[in-house]
């Protein structure tokens, strides 16, 4: 009797469940995708093909990293944006 349950406090278990599905997907992304961009553009691109030293290999695999992120975080702006304006219209519809 002391809690009362109001159904516009509870958020849809689908929906919770599919946000914290891409957030975990975008994390990884943001944590394995920089990184292992980083080390195998500076061997194998280069490094390897371009046969670039070991310092200007550095750099320009920072900024391949670097770019990776921002695509990343576009890419995990506008499915949350999508994903938000999807969800309020089907909230105003109901």
């Amino acid at each position: 009797f002391f809690f009362k349950e109001e159904p516009h406090i509870f958020v849809n278990e689908g929906s919770l469940t599919s946000t914290l599905r891409t957030l975990l997907f975008f994390t990884a992304l943001m944590i394995t995708l920089p990184v292992g961009l980083y080390f195998s553009s500076k061997a194998y691109v280069f490094e390897g093909s371009l046969g670039m030293s070991d310092r200007d290999s550095y750099f320009y695999a920072a900024i391949v990293a670097v770019v990776t992120v921002h695509v990343v975080l576009a890419l995990f702006v506008y499915v949350a944006w999508t994903e938000g304006s999807r969800q309020w219209r089907e909230g105003k519809q109901d």
